[in-house]
Protein backbone atom coordinates (compact mmCIF):
# COMPACT_ATOMS: atom_id res chain seq x y z
CA UNK A 1 0.00 0.00 0.00
CA UNK A 2 0.84 3.33 -0.65
CA UNK A 3 0.25 7.18 0.33
CA UNK A 4 0.25 9.28 -3.00
CA UNK A 5 0.08 13.36 -1.58
CA UNK A 6 0.54 15.68 -4.96
CA UNK A 7 0.46 19.56 -4.41
CA UNK A 8 -1.52 20.83 -7.72
CA UNK A 9 -3.11 24.04 -9.15
CA UNK A 10 -6.81 24.47 -8.05
CA UNK A 11 -7.84 25.08 -11.52
CA UNK A 12 -6.61 21.07 -12.11
CA UNK A 13 -8.81 19.55 -9.31
CA UNK A 14 -11.68 18.35 -11.32
CA UNK A 15 -9.59 16.73 -14.18
CA UNK A 16 -7.82 14.98 -11.67
CA UNK A 17 -10.82 13.70 -9.57
CA UNK A 18 -12.27 12.56 -12.73
CA UNK A 19 -9.26 10.61 -13.91
CA UNK A 20 -8.94 8.87 -10.69
CA UNK A 21 -12.62 8.30 -10.83
CA UNK A 22 -12.31 6.93 -14.35
CA UNK A 23 -9.56 4.25 -12.75
CA UNK A 24 -11.80 3.18 -10.04
CA UNK A 25 -9.99 5.54 -7.37
CA UNK A 26 -12.94 6.08 -5.10
CA UNK A 27 -10.99 7.43 -1.96
CA UNK A 28 -9.37 11.12 -2.38
CA UNK A 29 -9.29 13.77 0.89
CA UNK A 30 -8.00 16.94 -0.85
CA UNK A 31 -6.85 20.20 1.32
CA UNK A 32 -6.89 23.84 0.52
CA UNK A 33 -3.39 25.20 1.52
CA UNK A 34 -0.88 27.84 0.38
CA UNK A 35 2.89 27.31 -1.00
CA UNK A 36 5.97 28.29 -2.97
CA UNK A 37 8.61 26.93 -5.04
CA UNK A 38 10.02 27.52 -8.23
CA UNK A 39 6.84 29.93 -8.95
CA UNK A 40 7.83 32.22 -5.90
CA UNK A 41 4.38 33.87 -5.74
CA UNK A 42 2.75 36.60 -7.61
CA UNK A 43 2.74 40.25 -7.85
CA UNK A 44 -0.53 41.69 -6.80
CA UNK A 45 -1.91 45.62 -6.68
CA UNK A 46 -3.13 46.53 -3.70
CA UNK A 47 -5.12 50.30 -3.17
CA UNK A 48 -2.54 51.40 -6.44
CA UNK A 49 0.51 49.91 -4.90
CA UNK A 50 2.68 46.79 -5.45
CA UNK A 51 2.81 43.92 -3.64
CA UNK A 52 4.54 40.34 -3.74
CA UNK A 53 2.17 37.56 -2.58
CA UNK A 54 4.85 34.83 -1.35
CA UNK A 55 2.47 31.88 -1.50
CA UNK A 56 0.20 30.59 -3.91
CA UNK A 57 -3.02 29.11 -3.41
CA UNK A 58 -2.67 25.10 -4.25
CA UNK A 59 -4.83 21.73 -3.70
CA UNK A 60 -2.95 19.06 -1.33
CA UNK A 61 -4.64 15.57 -2.37
CA UNK A 62 -4.04 12.52 0.07
CA UNK A 63 -4.77 9.50 -1.46
CA UNK A 64 -4.08 5.92 -0.48
CA UNK A 65 -3.56 2.92 -2.91
CA UNK A 66 -3.03 -0.76 -3.25
CA UNK A 67 0.91 -1.09 -4.84
CA UNK A 68 -0.36 -2.71 -7.74
CA UNK A 69 -2.89 1.02 -8.77
CA UNK A 70 0.30 3.58 -7.59
CA UNK A 71 1.63 3.73 -10.92
CA UNK A 72 -1.81 4.29 -13.10
CA UNK A 73 -2.71 6.63 -9.95
CA UNK A 74 0.41 8.69 -10.15
CA UNK A 75 0.59 8.85 -14.33
CA UNK A 76 -3.24 9.88 -13.78
CA UNK A 77 -2.50 13.51 -11.90
CA UNK A 78 0.13 13.79 -13.82
CA UNK A 79 -1.35 14.10 -17.12
CA UNK A 80 -4.40 15.65 -15.53
CA UNK A 81 -2.41 18.20 -13.81
CA UNK A 82 -0.01 18.91 -16.14
CA UNK A 83 0.34 22.53 -17.83
CA UNK A 84 3.57 22.76 -18.98
CA UNK A 85 3.97 26.23 -16.72
CA UNK A 86 5.88 26.50 -13.44
CA UNK A 87 4.08 25.48 -10.33
CA UNK A 88 1.78 22.54 -12.39
CA UNK A 89 2.84 20.83 -8.92
CA UNK A 90 4.43 17.85 -7.22
CA UNK A 91 3.65 14.35 -6.45
CA UNK A 92 4.99 12.28 -3.47
CA UNK A 93 4.73 8.50 -2.56
CA UNK A 94 5.57 6.62 0.73
CA UNK A 95 4.47 3.04 1.81
CA UNK A 96 1.66 2.94 4.18
CA UNK A 97 2.32 0.19 7.04
CA UNK A 98 -0.88 0.03 8.20
CA UNK A 99 -4.65 1.58 7.17
CA UNK A 100 -7.77 0.99 9.61
CA UNK A 101 -11.29 1.77 8.81
CA UNK A 102 -13.08 3.32 11.80
CA UNK A 103 -16.54 2.27 11.46
CA UNK A 104 -16.00 -1.75 10.57
CA UNK A 105 -12.07 -2.04 12.14
CA UNK A 106 -11.23 -3.55 8.66
CA UNK A 107 -7.26 -3.15 8.41
CA UNK A 108 -4.90 -3.31 5.41
CA UNK A 109 -5.68 -3.56 1.99
CA UNK A 110 -9.70 -4.08 3.35
CA UNK A 111 -9.98 -0.99 5.07
CA UNK A 112 -8.78 0.69 1.21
Amino acid sequence: MHMIEAVIKPSSLDAVKDRLMSLGILGCTALECKGFGKQKGHTERYRGGRMDVGFMPKILLKIAVKSEDLEKTVDAIRDAAVTGNVGDGKIFVYELTKVQRIRTGETDLDAL
